[in-house]
């Protein structure tokens, strides 16, 4: 299998046969104190194990099942969380935008720019991203063969930005339902870039909670295992102190205190993966 070409975030580099990254963080933020708590333990408990980590929360979730879903604090007070973030925990920081006019703000802030799954194929969002100059993590839609995923990297590079990333997220299966075909890491690996894996979202059952989506954590912890086998370079998790109290994919997410626990094993497994 290829190794992908390096992408620096901050002080710490994805790809390049290196050791996996960490992406982390709520789903969507909710207030300073609460985004504290958690990249304080977060950045606690992956410096004791060793693995970098990059910490991610929503400003806007434009995406919610319903109407009245919360959609997060917006772009303007989720910015400053994020800043905050950064300045006092000296961790890089990551979040979605859904809008071009998003990213004049995004830019001065966040470290990696996230496209969303369902936006992947929407040329002005992608390549104003990439004019951006900053490392560009693109969700791989749903809906989309990984393959296909060439055509998203071209219009990136087209702007002369390499800093590229691609993170799989599982495939639509019927109705409220996602499976992971191991196969599209390997495949997006083999495109030159490093590829992530969100395995929260992947055990995520799209409105499945009849007006919001439901899921299924407990399986997090073997498709982790699954992935990083395959030699990806890096995962994406979303934890909460309490998950079953999360304003937003509460489901899917994982309980902030098991973070050791699920990585451990996987370090040891990324580490014999690189090294054959």
């Amino acid at each position: 299998m290829s190794t992908p070409a390096p992408v620096q975030v901050g002080s710490l580099t994805l790809g390049g046969n290196r050791p996996m990254v960490l992406i982390a963080g709520p789903c969507v933020l909710e207030d300073l104190d609460t985004a504290c708590r958690i990249a304080e333990t977060l950045q606690e408990q992956c410096g004791r194990l060793g693995i970098p980590l990059i910490f991610k929360g929503s400003y806007d979730k434009a995406n919610r099942t319903s109407v009245n879903a919360y959609r997060g604090p917006g772009l303007e007070e989720g910015l400053r969380i994020l800043a905050q973030v950064k300045e006092r925990f000296g961790l890089p920081v990551l979040s979605d935008v859904h809008e071009v006019s998003q990213i004049d703000s995004a830019e001065q802030v966040l470290d990696v720019i996230q496209i969303p799954a369902f936006l992947c194929r929407q040329t002005d969002l992608l390549v104003r991203a990439g004019r951006s100059g900053k490392v560009v993590n693109v969700k791989k839609g749903q809906f989309q063969a990984p393959w296909d995923m060439k055509h998203v990297v071209g219009k990136l590079a087209s702007t002369g930005n390499e800093q590229i990333v691609l993170t799989e997220r599982g495939a639509s299966f019927g109705y409220n339902n996602l499976v992971v075909d191991m196969r599209s890491l390997l495949i997006m690996r083999q495109l030159g870039y490093p590829v992530v894996f969100d395995a929260t979202h992947a055990v995520q059952l799209p409105g499945g909670n009849d007006g919001s989506s439901g899921g299924q954590r407990d399986y997090v912890g073997a498709l982790s295992r699954a992935a990083v086998a395959t030699g990806i370079d890096g995962l994406f998790w979303e934890v909460y102190e309490d998950p079953d109290c999360a304003r937003c994919d509460g489901p899917n997410s994982l309980y902030l205190r098991d973070l050791a626990r699920l990585l451990a094993p996987l370090l040891e497994i990324d580490a014999l993966v690189k090294r054959l």
